[in-house]
């Protein structure tokens, strides 16, 4: 059963920084493809970034050289490494898995599976 487990949310003030993790089972993250995405209130599910099976990554322009994506295929956990962080970026995010490499890889409805969510805040 393919299960994806967020970790790290919390509350930060402005440009402090957060490390997500997402912990995969049932699947070998290594054999899919994954991504990040965020939801805040009263808002669309907007796609945060996509990493590639060679590690490299892309991002959405909002969080450009703020944001990271890596992952550990040993430990089969993705992470998300957010550092100066502005008040915009409050939401709740996910983590997402798909078997095949997404033709638009920042759209949600390109995945399969997704995590509960961790909830981040930024705020003074």
């Amino acid at each position: 059963q393919v299960q994806l487990v967020e970790s790290g949310g919390g509350s930060v003030q402005p440009g402090g920084s957060l490390r997500l993790s997402c912990a995969a089972s049932g699947f070998g993250l290594s054999r899919y493809r994954m991504g990040w995405f965020r939801q805040a209130p009263g808002q669309g599910r907007e796609g945060v970034g996509f990493i590639y099976g060679d590690g490299t990554a892309i991002y959405a322009n909002s969080v450009k050289g703020r944001f990271t994506i890596s992952q550990d295929n040993a430990k089969n956990t993705l992470y998300l490494q957010m550092n100066s962080l502005k008040p915009e970026d409050t939401a709740m995010y996910y983590c997402a898995a798909s078997p095949d490499i997404p033709t638009f890889p920042l759209r949600p409805n390109e995945y399969n599976y997704w995590g509960q969510g961790t909830q981040v805040t930024v705020s003074s």
